[in-house]
């Protein structure tokens, strides 16, 4: 099988896995708190990456200082932060919206290489495929034509959805660009175990130190496994190209919580969707247009 076609394959499969991650959070929310979700989410991620590290990286965990300073950026950005606000986000607004709104990614990534990396300039592709992103996050957030015309743009939960989009962003720039050589297991081992210190010291302070459910496992389990594969499959295709087949997430996760959880989904809404793939088309077209 070529390089390329693993990178797909394992890139696909973090896009599954990311699409159950919502649906077992939610679940978990029936007697436990987002907090001791992610904690227990957090420590089950680390646990699978050590396993994962230690078996593909000959039992090796080191990392330099450099590494070391860029892993704990993404812990604290990119878990404490912005998973906790997308899990947050969780309680409040449907799993479409939470997962799309979370795939706005690439919007960002294209205007912090502009602005703060000065990496290139933009390119009609790239106002193109962000105009056409932020109307899917309008269309999805709206829901409704009557919303829409009267300029409901959602709720402030979104907004906390969008703020973790924003942090994942910074903390997957930088992994792109200091971390690509390193072991997937490795790089999800220390984001994680940085961030399952600072839970287990609130598990610990305020005695609740406990699993409360199988979800909470679960969780840690698809997003531990959602990593590794993203990671790898990074090593193999471009990031456009990584960011297109993202794109099967919020399309798994519209499917799950509509099954699973009975939440509706509106025209407007799968229209948003649509919007979504059209969006990358023209970033990953501007990627293979200024390489």
């Amino acid at each position: 099988m070529s390089v390329k076609k693993i990178g797909v394959l394992a890139t696909l499969g973090a896009s599954i896995a990311w699409a159950f991650e919502p649906i077992f959070a939610k679940l978990s929310y029936v007697n436990a708190d987002f907090l001791k979700t992610s904690a227990i989410r957090a420590i089950f991620v680390t646990l699978i990456a050590l396993i994962y590290a230690l078996i593909t990286n000959k039992g090796s965990l080191k990392v330099n200082k450099k590494q070391l300073s860029i892993l704990v950026y993404i812990a604290f950005a990119g878990t404490l932060f912005a998973d906790l606000m997308y899990l947050f986000a969780l309680t409040k607004i449907p799993v479409v919206n939470a997962v799309l709104i979370g795939h706005m990614q690439p919007i960002f990534i294209v205007l912090i290489g502009f602005f703060f990396l000065k990496e290139d300039k933009l390119t009609r592709f790239d106002y193109a495929g962000i105009a056409f992103m932020i109307s899917a996050g309008i269309l999805v957030t709206t829901k409704t034509l009557k919303n829409l015309s009267t300029l409901r743009l959602g709720t402030i939960y979104d907004l906390f959805a969008l703020s973790a989009t924003i942090a994942w962003a910074t903390a997957g720039v930088a992994a792109r660009k200091y971390l690509t050589k390193m072991n997937a297991g490795v790089v999800t081992f220390y984001r994680f175990l940085i961030a399952s210190i600072v839970f287990l010291i609130y598990l610990i302070s305020t005695s609740s130190v406990v699993i409360s459910n199988i979800y909470q496992i679960l969780t840690g389990i698809v997003v531990g496994a959602g990593y590794i594969l993203y990671y790898e499959g990074l090593k193999r295709i471009k990031a456009a190209q990584s960011s297109a087949l993202e794109l099967a997430a919020p399309f798994f996760a519209a499917l799950l919580g509509f099954f699973v959880l009975g939440e509706l989904i509106t025209v407007m809404q799968i229209l948003g969707i649509f919007l979504l793939f059209v969006g990358v088309f023209f970033l990953s077209a501007r990627e293979k247009t200024y390489p």
